[in-house]
């Protein structure tokens, strides 16, 4: 049996966002599950609270780890970020098996002071992170500063040129989601450049 993927999108799109689909395409037959935030799935453009968006996280994760295989977890943007936020949680983390995150939103754009970093020195599962060479919400050099707080293998795949929204990049994307799930086991992770 394979980890199940459990996917969210990031704040301004829905679980048919054509990365996520591409990812889903390119991982199958594995298990791959989209899910929208509860404020998407009301009709809403604004996002909920944190609180509200970690505990539908862990609504549904909860059947695909019933399953007993494990659970890949990650989306883009803010779906990414609340999903290492889960698993980083400090009185309850959430038991993933790895953490895929595209675009992860190291700060606001323009704001480089208000860093969404607590967390992640408690991730304890490898990490795949895909990020555009020109992200406004963090620069390669920014994200690789404060990735390296994190103690487990960390993989960072930069797409040249790619802005946060990796546009025209869904194909680049779901091959180094591939690439990553294929060498969780046994070999460890390195980075590169896509």
């Amino acid at each position: 049996m394979t980890t199940p993927l459990l996917l969210f999108p990031g704040a301004g799109s829905s679980a048919d966002h054509s990365s996520l689909l591409a990812i889903e395409a390119a991982v199958a037959p594995r298990t791959v599950v989209r899910a929208d935030f509860p404020y998407r799935r009301a009709g809403r453009r604004a996002p909920d609270r944190a609180p509200v968006l970690l505990q539908c996280v862990r609504d549904e994760a909860a059947p695909l780890l019933a399953g007993g295989d494990g659970l890949v977890l990650g989306g883009r943007s803010m779906g990414g970020r609340m999903c290492s936020m889960a698993v980083g949680d400090e009185t309850d983390p959430l038991p993933a098996t790895a953490l895929v995150l595209i675009s992860y939103p190291l700060h606001p754009p323009g704001k480089p002071e208000r860093l969404r970093v607590e967390h992640l020195p408690r991730l304890s599962v490898p990490c795949l992170f895909v990020s555009g060479t020109k992200d406004t919400f963090g620069t390669p050099d920014e994200l690789q500063e404060w990735t390296a707080t994190i103690p487990a293998p960390v993989t960072h795949v930069w797409i040249d040129g790619k802005g946060h929204d990796l546009k025209g990049a869904d194909d680049r994307v779901a091959a180094a989601v591939v690439e990553f799930l294929a060498g969780l086991t046994p070999r460890r992770s390195r980075g590169r450049r896509g």
